[in-house]
């Protein structure tokens, strides 16, 4: 039976969550079902769940408290905290954990926090360091030693626009195909979607640290939303509770307003990063030189409609061949396909989610689980096994105010 740990919003940020939920899938069936089983681990607003490499740990970004969580499994449906809560930052709302197991690195929304936290072996959270504070590249206090590709993403060819008919017609299967000589429109969004402001303008953009991931050549890349970085870091000398913080590389400048927001590391070594704001991937790749710029950047899928589309989260199919982007307003999920070696990237399916507010989702196994904040459901997409497209919704499970879906090992 596979299972998934489930993370949501709780009554502090305005959610039914009780904790971190169940949710168990029984294999063998057409349709395979799933099933929410409740919360197994009492927990505040746990809406970011990440695993432990090696061990059967699971850590928790209580993002109403800003502190970090640690369960480990003690039985088959059960999770027990493991140490107390660690402070990371106001709105901790992403967790990265080393490949080593040695330490995870939280970011925080709210204060723009990137905070590197020590793991002891057992895998207990223990010291936490905060990484030096971002600085806006566009704004007076600009940094001028950050690594700014601006002209070389301004020289990128746009993404083909698509035709806007007066009144789209909506999908009959959920599903839309097209390549760059089709005009289909996506399903209309809602009019008046309650999302978050973009940070456009020079007197309010503030920092708002959203996700890290652990390069191939070991360094970490972390996202400012609000300031539109993608910061490198090197990792510090040391291990588990001793070492210190993460030590400063260089940072990548995307275009003003954008808002990279998750990042998802290809098999070839690139970088793929979807931005909330402008609903677009950028490819970013390393140098001979060791310095990280981006080298492509397209529209997540044609229609998207920048101030109604959100697009939350990216992941990749288990080859590297399909790019996944979930898109809160119109509550679809894009697919795009990745060309050359990892540096090519087009869409060409848009799919509807089955939820909505669609926060996260997960590939597994040929299906694609995606978790609707507002609709208190997740859904189960099949993925067609030739092309990676999403072909339907196959069911629908009851779970309160999901943020997150984690495989349980």
């Amino acid at each position: 039976m596979t299972q998934f740990w489930i993370g949501g919003y709780g009554p502090d940020m305005d959610g039914d969550a009780g904790g971190v939920g169940l949710l168990e899938g029984e294999e063998g069936r057409e349709p395979a079902t799933l099933a929410y089983r409740g919360a197994v681990a009492e927990a505040a607003s746990p809406s970011w769940l990440a695993q432990h490499p090696s061990l059967e740990v699971v850590y928790a970004a209580l993002e109403g408290s800003g502190t970090v969580q640690a369960f480990v499994r003690n039985g088959e449906a059960s999770l027990a905290p493991l140490g107390g809560p660690v402070e990371a930052g106001e709105a901790v709302c992403h967790l990265a954990v080393a490949p080593s197991g040695t330490y995870l690195v939280a970011s925080c929304y709210g204060d723009g926090r990137v905070v590197r936290i020590g793991l002891d072996a057992a895998g207990r959270p223990g010291a936490a360091t905060i990484a030096d504070a971002a600085t806006d590249p566009y704004g007076t206090d600009a940094d001028p030693q950050a690594v700014d590709f601006s002209d070389v993403l301004a020289s990128l060819a746009p993404a083909s626009p698509v035709a806007a008919s007066a009144e789209p017609e909506a999908p009959r299967s959920g599903l839309l195909l097209f390549d760059e000589a089709l005009g289909l429109n996506a399903p209309a969004p809602d009019p008046e979607p309650a999302a978050p402001a973009s940070d456009t303008d020079e007197l309010t953009r503030r920092p708002h640290a959203h996700a890290a991931a652990f390069l191939p050549d070991g360094r970490i890349a972390t996202t400012d939303l609000g300031f539109d970085l993608v910061r490198i870091w090197r990792p510090s000398t040391g291990s588990g509770t001793a070492a210190t913080g993460l030590v400063p590389d260089h940072k990548v400048v995307l275009p003003h307003g954008v808002g990279p927001r998750h990042l998802v590391v290809h098999p070839s070594g690139h970088l793929h990063v979807v931005t909330e704001y402008s609903g677009e991937v950028f490819t970013l790749a390393a140098g001979e030189d060791g310095y990280w710029g981006a080298i492509a950047g397209v529209s997540a899928a044609p229609g998207m409609q920048e101030g109604l589309d959100f697009p939350s989260e990216i992941s990749r199919s288990r080859d590297g061949e399909t790019l996944y982007v979930s898109v809160r307003g119109s509550n679809t999920i894009a697919a795009l396909r990745v060309r050359g070696a990892g540096e090519m990237v087009e869409p060409f399916a848009l799919a509807e989610s089955g939820v909505d507010w669609p926060r996260h989702h997960l590939v597994h196994d040929g299906s694609l689980l995606v978790a609707g904040q507002r609709s208190n459901a997740i859904s189960v997409l099949d993925l067609d096994e030739r092309t990676g497209a999403p072909r339907g919704i196959r069911h629908r499970a009851v779970a309160p105010t999901p943020t997150s879906i984690l495989l349980a090992r």
